[in-house]
């Protein structure tokens, strides 16, 4: 590999763990003493970088605090567009989104606190619902190119992408109060009801 390239490599993964160690600052920090007491200063020391260089990857301590949201839509986008081409695209989405979630104990314990902080701040709620709607834009594009839709246009990519990104938010939301359920079969629940076309819980279909 040239060298050019082997330092740019380098350079890139420097700047996506430097974004990562700040974002995982600015989450630990705001849960453990709530999001309006986490100033930019105490996030770079943390991060054991400069308020300056805090600035290089966001804007505001919201962003950053809300920073895995945004992380984590990417990684689906990225990975729905390496699914085959062929594969039915509620089959691909189901599976992008179960092979990409941490469904352990630690991390649904992670959750609900972030969940909790998210909620009790205004700011922090605003900036993680700009990102799930991000995560459904980019999610619509995706499912227009494998669909042969127009996201700019038709109306089926975007219901597909907001029914997908909503069942992902749900299932985390539930999952990170109950103890009865793990997080992917929850995933499975929201697919299969989705599919279904969301029948009314106990009501049977007429017979034709």
């Amino acid at each position: 590999m040239p060298r050019v390239s082997c330092e740019r490599g380098l350079r890139e993964r420097k700047k996506a763990a430097t974004r990562a160690a700040l974002a995982a600052a600015a989450s630990r920090l705001a849960i453990e003493h709530g999001a309006d007491h986490v100033t930019v200063e105490a996030i770079a020391a943390e991060a054991d970088v400069s308020p300056r260089t805090f600035h290089n990857y966001f804007s505001s301590r919201e962003e950053a605090m809300v920073a895995s949201v945004v992380d984590f839509g990417w990684n689906l986008t990225d990975r729905l567009q390496e699914r085959p081409a062929d594969e039915p695209i509620w089959d691909a989405l189901r599976d992008v989104i179960v092979g990409s979630v941490d469904a352990s104990p630690q991390a649904r314990e992670r959750i609900a606190a972030q969940f909790e902080m998210f909620a009790g701040n205004p700011a922090v709620l605003a900036s993680q619902l700009a990102a799930l709607d991000g995560m459904r834009i980019r999610f619509a594009s995706v499912v227009a190119a494998r669909t042969g839709t127009d996201a700019g246009y038709d109306m089926y990519p975007h219901l597909v992408a907001s029914a997908a990104a909503n069942a992902l938010k749900t299932a985390y939301d539930l999952w990170a109060t109950r103890r009865d359920v793990g997080l992917i079969d929850l995933v499975d629940q929201a697919f299969a009801m989705i599919r279904a076309g969301l029948p009314e819980p106990g009501r049977s279909e007429p017979c034709s």
